[in-house]
């Protein structure tokens, strides 16, 4: 099965960079591209794309308010928002409006298409360090909570769910959670599925973010 791909940046050198290195593969294709969120919005609404490469500073419309409306679209693809460590606060932002991860422009060729691979199967692509450095920074921006968490969804997760929820926030992969937890990596997998769907949290970048919205982990609590 082949890999739809949209290129979405204002610098056609960076996009000429990115489609060399997806067209040399042979489950990928670039379908798509675009040099500002406006365009984007319109390809997306009139060509078929499984995964969009979002970059976040562009003219007429930024990558955060273009993925929030292409998420919001019907059967909308997954969208992998393209970054540097000097624009943390897009990515952040980028991931609260729907992005199913974030990747630094100078990530390898290597890790970008294994990236756009998870991304495209379902999985949630943020490094755990970066998680932790962006969260800690921007988490203090989130509503206070105060005492317990209010938000009334996590009340249907068990106590064990919870834990596990705990951990996802923390950037630990099921395998790490399994050995912390002392589970099988298989039922660490359960866990998160039945995470997701009690909560209504389309993958586990949600799950990080809800988690310190609604307090269930603080900032330098990691």
């Amino acid at each position: 099965m082949t890999i739809r791909v949209m290129l979405v940046d204002d610098q056609v050198l960076l996009r000429t960079g990115f489609r060399m290195v997806l067209a040399a593969q042979p489950d990928m294709e670039v379908v798509a591209e675009a040099g500002d969120g406006v365009e984007a919005l319109q390809v997306v609404r009139s060509t078929a794309v499984d995964v969009v490469l979002m970059d976040v500073r562009m003219p007429k419309l930024d990558g955060v308010e273009a993925t929030r409306r292409i998420c919001a679209e019907p059967d909308a693809p997954k969208v992998l928002i393209l970054t540097t460590f000097d624009l943390d606060e897009y990515a952040f932002s980028g991931l609260k409006a729907g992005a199913s991860g974030f990747m630094l422009k100078d990530v390898p060729p290597g890790e970008l298409l294994t990236a756009i691979r998870s991304v495209h199967s379902g999985d949630a692509v943020v490094a755990p360090s970066t998680t932790r450095r962006l969260l800690d920074r921007f988490a203090p921006m989130l509503p206070s909570t105060g005492g317990e968490p209010r938000h009334k969804e996590l009340e249907r997760l068990t106590e064990r769910e919870r834990e596990v929820m705990v951990l996802v926030a923390q950037g630990l992969s099921n395998g790490e959670i399994a050995a912390r937890l002392v589970l099988s990596e298989a039922t660490v997998k359960t866990h998160v599925g039945r995470i997701l769907t009690k909560l209504g949290l389309r993958d586990r970048v949600q799950v990080v973010v809800l988690a310190y919205e609604t307090g269930l982990v603080r900032a330098g609590g990691l």
